[in-house]
């Protein structure tokens, strides 16, 4: 129809046959060009082609091994590499494409790949008329049924962190590109997650009368003690939130001077890196000066046999206690057994 003559884009010419087998030049100065754009590249496609299989995963129930994804991105890639290929990756539209024309297992791959050897070998010249539109409308159909609007107002409702992370890609994906968008993704995640661990929900406990159970003092009808402050640490330890912790039992202690005792719950806490051990080193030390004895409770066994390896356990004024009503009954041993053995309606003071 001569579309092409009136503005229309074409595929136009597409070479023919199969590429030819090659070694990539081994070119030190080249790697040195291309290490940074390589190891962008390799970032992004492995984070587009666990996303696309992730999504399309869920449509069928079915399991993603991201070792697996690995294994077959690399293998991929070294095939690419000697016969000439750009770097190869799991795109969102072929696999869109490849799942709505009902792929159930990885041989719709191969018959894909043995199908476009035929047509590079045979049938090239069919393809030179085709307008790019026919391409971009396969495509655009294709990837509408991953648009899930659904889910921006779920994350909205459930995470504004997450929300943000998730309008941002949105936004920077159609503004910039793919790659632009998932670095911006994933990063804002990173640092909305470095924000949230820097500053860990703490919670001053109480024990449940009737139970050797302690929860949060807001939340709950519990008994306190006046000489003694329970906290729960919701985050491991490490050196974002190290003085954050050190400051909020600095004021804790400040606010009131009848503390003789500090526990801190630890059912939450996975790790304590090296700044976190310096900043509770700083607390035991403090707290000593000012007449205070410092207690752990229900550290997780890899925690203690780390801190077996440090001069902190030697140092700490008060014991390590494998439960919190452990703690409290080693200090106040008639108030929590009466607290024990109360009714539920036994209101906080």
């Amino acid at each position: 129809m001569g579309l092409n003559d009136k503005g229309v884009a074409i595929v136009g010419t597409v070479p023919e046959g199969l590429p030819t087998i090659a070694m990539p030049p081994l070119d030190f100065e080249l790697w040195l060009k291309i290490l940074v754009p390589a190891l962008l590249i390799s970032v992004v496609g492995y984070v587009e082609s666990i996303s696309v299989a992730l999504t399309l995963a869920a449509k069928k129930r079915q399991r993603v091994d991201p070792d697996q994804e690995l294994i077959a991105l690399g293998a991929s890639n070294i095939g690419s590499a000697i016969s000439g290929g750009f770097p190869v990756t799991g795109g969102f539209s072929r696999s869109v494409v490849n799942f709505d024309a009902g792929a159930e297992t990885p041989a719709a791959g191969a018959f894909t790949a043995v199908g476009i050897a035929l047509v590079t070998m045979f049938l090239t010249p069919l393809l030179f008329f085709l307008p790019n539109a026919t391409l971009a409308a396969t495509i655009i159909v294709a990837v509408l049924s991953l648009v899930n609007f659904k889910a921006l107002k779920h994350a909205w409702f459930y995470s504004k962190a997450d929300f943000a992370a998730m309008a941002v890609t949105i936004l920077v994906t159609l503004t910039e590109g793919i790659e632009p968008g998932l670095i911006a993704g994933v990063g804002l995640s990173i640092v909305l997650h470095l924000y949230g661990t820097s500053r860990p929900h703490i919670a001053i406990v109480g024990q449940i009368p009737g139970t050797k159970h302690f929860r949060n003092v807001k939340n709950y009808d519990v008994v306190t003690y006046p000489e003694i402050l329970s906290i729960r640490i919701d985050e491991s330890l490490y050196f974002p939130n190290a003085r954050f912790i050190e400051d909020f039992i600095n004021d804790a202690v400040a606010k009131n001077p009848e503390i003789k005792n500090i526990i801190i719950e630890c059912p939450a806490i996975n790790k304590i890196d090296i700044s976190a051990l310096e900043s509770l080193e700083a607390i035991n030390d403090r707290l000593k000066d000012g007449g205070i004895t410092f207690h752990l409770s229900e550290l997780k066994n890899p925690i203690l046999e780390s801190l077996k390896r440090s001069h902190f356990l030697d140092a700490l004024t008060g014991k390590i206690h494998l439960t919190h009503y452990d703690a409290i009954s080693s200090i106040v041993p008639k108030l929590a057994e009466e607290t024990f053995n109360a009714t539920l309606n036994l209101v906080k003071p």
